[in-house]
């Protein structure tokens, strides 16, 4: 393969998976805004949790139509949809006039979501498979470099709006400091529509409807002139084995027949244990932990969550197609489950009262009378912030403790910050190096030719729908359940899910798609 097949093969990557670092970033903005969106919209948990999971609820929808509408109109026209979404759901957002419009404005940016499994789709189209790993990769790389990017700019916002510089009044940030948050994503999205005009369409899609000479054009693009008419037989050779070209429906049939069985298996398997580890709900609410673990600073340490994805993706990139899937899979989950534990552990060691200096901070945050009440308390010490919790709404009432919350569990907590900080990073770093890319990399690799429109978004769709409760409910569960158990709820299932795929997931390191097809459909083992 020539270095400039390898180039563009890059370029056109690049530029698909330029839509996971919008993702990221729509990701992580939203994290930055609940302090204020919740006061400003007078907002309960599930409120809360309903803000930051509609995105969710949003992929869950668009992935129902997902493979129909990619099936019909090509990858690149479906992907250039999806970036015009983005883009209005991020104007939409930053000019909400009210709960429900912001809840409207970031379904509808989730209705975009379905760009991680169309991406996957269209890079194990396109790309060779010595490189599709590290391709595929790249867009889980970009979805971190999209988070980190995100949490800076909240990080920025917040200190202007704090500032009382004189642009921050001009920007009216004291009050809008949320508005500009979510409108940062404006700009990016509008930039990936345009550069998608510069990609071919996937020549596999071309081929399912009998556009070869457009296929092998596209082809040419990524391959050498020698390699072509291997590559056109063996598609050919799948879809004729597909016995024609098949509805949605034949092609959802067909997905739960024997012939596809053990790659459903795998991919249901791998879409379930991803979000269920708890990785979009910490990203998302990650100022909340760090506030009742007591961080002076919490939307300053997201950054560093930021940077330990970002890192971690690079070394995956490297590895994923060097040592292969599994190993990097197993070692992650291992290093996940670990991480979640000592978090849940941390908190478990946690008391909580009050000294004088947090009793200050209460009546200026809040009022003198509620520091008066607390104070009333003595020199009481709680054992869990739930029993913290129900002392302070006794004390203050329902409404005043709840709607200070996070504020009242940082101010009184006694626990070893810096170790949430360091299991918290920990676990992402593990995610991201692990199940976090390598997840794409598998949905892109395992369904066979035929079944993929259907296939991938069907994954990404349980994705989806895992995610979604996981995000929306947990708000709702620090407060009715508490962080250490949270935290160890994820843990579980990270080691269920380290067992589920030390025994299911077969090695797909550089094989064609073609090939992995036949080694599952003999019942092929993990090599």
């Amino acid at each position: 393969m020539s270095a400039s097949h390898t180039r563009n093969a890059f370029f056109y990557s690049v530029i698909v998976t330029l839509g996971g670092f919008v993702f990221g970033l729509d990701l992580g903005v939203i994290a930055g805004t609940f302090s204020y969106i919740s006061k400003q919209f007078g907002l309960d948990d599930l409120q809360i949790g309903t803000v930051g999971a509609a995105p969710g609820l949003g992929a869950v929808f668009a992935l129902l139509f997902a493979g129909p509408i990619c099936n019909k109109m090509g990858r690149k026209k479906s992907i250039q949809l999806i970036a015009l979404l983005y883009l209005v759901s991020a104007i939409c957002s930053a000019l909400a006039p009210n709960y429900w419009t912001l809840v409207a404005a970031r379904f509808l940016g989730g209705l975009a979501f379905c760009s991680l499994s169309l991406a996957a789709m269209y890079l194990g189209e396109i790309t060779p498979s010595h490189l599709r790993g590290r391709m595929v990769a790249m867009n889980q790389i970009n979805i971190v470099i999209g988070i980190t990017v995100a949490y800076l700019v909240n990080y920025l916002i917040q200190q202007g709006a704090e500032s009382g510089a004189g642009y921050a009044e001009t920007l009216g940030l004291e009050t809008t400091a949320w508005r500009w948050m979510l409108g940062s994503e404006i700009i990016p999205a509008l930039a990936w529509l345009l550069l998608l005009f510069r990609i071919p369409e996937s020549p596999r899609w071309l081929m399912t409807q009998g556009r070869e000479e457009e296929a092998r054009k596209a082809m040419a693009k990524v391959l050498p002139m020698e390699q072509i008419d291997g590559e056109v037989e063996a598609i050919n050779k799948s879809i004729a084995g597909s016995h024609g070209a098949k509805t949605g429906f034949q092609q959802l049939k067909e997905l739960f027949s024997r012939h596809a069985r053990k790659a459903l298996i795998i991919g249901v398997t791998f879409a379930i244990i991803q979000p269920i580890t708890g990785i979009n709900a910490i990203q998302t609410y990650a100022p909340m932990v760090f506030e009742q673990a007591g961080s002076a600073d919490p939307l300053w340490n997201t950054i560093w969550l930021g940077v330990a994805g970002l890192f971690a993706n690079i070394l995956a990139f490297i590895l994923v197609d060097r040592l292969g899937r599994r190993p990097v899979v197993n070692f992650g989950l291992i290093w996940c489950a670990v991480s979640l534990g000592l978090c849940g552990w941390a908190f478990h060691k946690a008391e909580y009262d009050f000294d004088k200096d947090a009793i200050a901070k209460i009546s200026e945050e809040i009022s003198p009378e509620a520091a008066a009440s607390i104070e009333e308390l003595g020199d009481k010490d709680f054992g869990s912030d739930l029993e913290f919790m129900k002392s302070m709404r006794t004390a203050l009432g329902d409404e005043t403790a709840d709607a200070n919350k996070n504020f009242l569990i940082g101010q009184a907590a006694q626990l070893n910050t810096g170790l949430v900080l360091f299991a918290i990073v920990s676990f992402i770093a593990a995610f991201n190096l692990s199940i976090g890319p390598v997840m794409w990399v598998i949905f892109s690799e395992i369904f066979p030719t035929q079944l993929r429109s259907i296939a991938i978004p069907a994954a990404h769709l349980v994705v989806a729908v895992v995610n979604y409760f996981v995000q929306w409910f947990f708000p709702w569960q620090l407060t009715n359940m508490g962080a250490r158990d949270i935290f160890l709820f994820y843990c579980v299932w990270a080691v269920l899910g380290l067992i589920a795929l030390f025994i299911l997931l077969p090695e797909t390191k550089g094989k064609s798609i073609e090939e992995i097809e036949a080694e599952l459909n003999k019942g092929g083992k993990p090599s």
